[in-house]
């Protein structure tokens, strides 16, 4: 618990946090003007325009969000002591290391959990009560409906908060942990999408932004993720995504100089 409060003390006490947490949740309002804008274009189309009309789901596209932030969150927390130096006071202190990492570990996934939640669910509800029966009903299914997918992005926004520090551990540098979160955001699905098949369908329903639906068992055609896994087996490849690279930060961590 001493390490936990301690880490707590860091993590707060950092301009960068607050910084990145407002963007985190500037998804909300990004949220709610991309609705108020496509409202005004419907109520302003033809029949026939209305009629072709679709907008994707704002919460499933805006997660992208505070997944980045929260991944640079989780890379800054453990890359800013890297570059102080005072990672080694933080050793010495705590002689087994491990338990410098889990206590990260457990702040930012906890923010995340969070940040998810506040992100998705905000606009989610912003999104339905603006758009109300437009665009097909595409915001009347049912709430209840909807939550299992919407708990399933959530859920995503901690696991990328785990990534950024399991991988500013493993490379000591905010630029490079940082650029592999961007990578896994944007970089690496687009470059999938533009494999032939059958390996673009494999491998994008391997990617943490193809798991939602696949453990919701969703189907979704306008993506270049797939959806070739079971619900049971993408919530075991989103667990893998959230321990494997902190388990080997971790062996890396207790094995290496500061």
């Amino acid at each position: 618990m001493s390490v936990l409060t301690s880490e707590w003390l860091k993590v707060r006490s950092l301009r960068s946090t607050y910084l990145v947490l407002g963007l985190a949740l500037s998804a909300i309002l990004m949220g709610l003007a991309l609705a108020v804008m496509a409202a005004g274009m419907y109520d302003t189309a033809s029949l026939a325009q209305r009629s072709r009309a679709r907008i994707a789901d704002l919460e499933e596209v805006l997660v992208m969000v505070p997944q980045l932030c929260m991944g640079i969150l989780g890379a800054l927390t453990i890359t800013s002591e890297y570059t102080t130096g005072l990672i080694r006071t933080s050793l010495t202190l705590v002689p087994g290391r491990w338990p410098v990492l889990a206590a990260k570990s457990l702040i930012v996934g906890a923010l995340g959990l969070i940040v998810g939640a506040l992100t998705v669910f905000g606009t989610y509800f912003l999104s339905r009560e603006v758009l109300g029966d437009r665009f097909a009903g595409a915001y009347t299914t049912p709430f209840q409906d909807r939550l299992p997918l919407l708990l399933a992005l959530s859920l995503t926004v901690p696991v990328f908060a785990l990534l950024g520090t399991a991988f500013g551990a493993l490379i000591r540098s905010a630029a490079g942990a940082i650029a592999v979160i961007v990578g896994l955001v944007y970089v690496i699905p687009m470059i999938i999408g533009k494999i032939p098949e059958p390996w673009s369908e494999r491998l994008g329903s391997l990617m943490i932004g193809a798991l939602p639906r696949e453990i919701t068992g969703d189907t979704i055609t306008t993506s270049v993720y797939g959806s070739l896994l079971s619900p049971a087996a993408a919530a075991m490849v989103m667990v893998a995504y959230a321990t494997l690279p902190l388990i080997a930060a971790t062996w890396l961590v207790r094995r290496r100089d500061a």
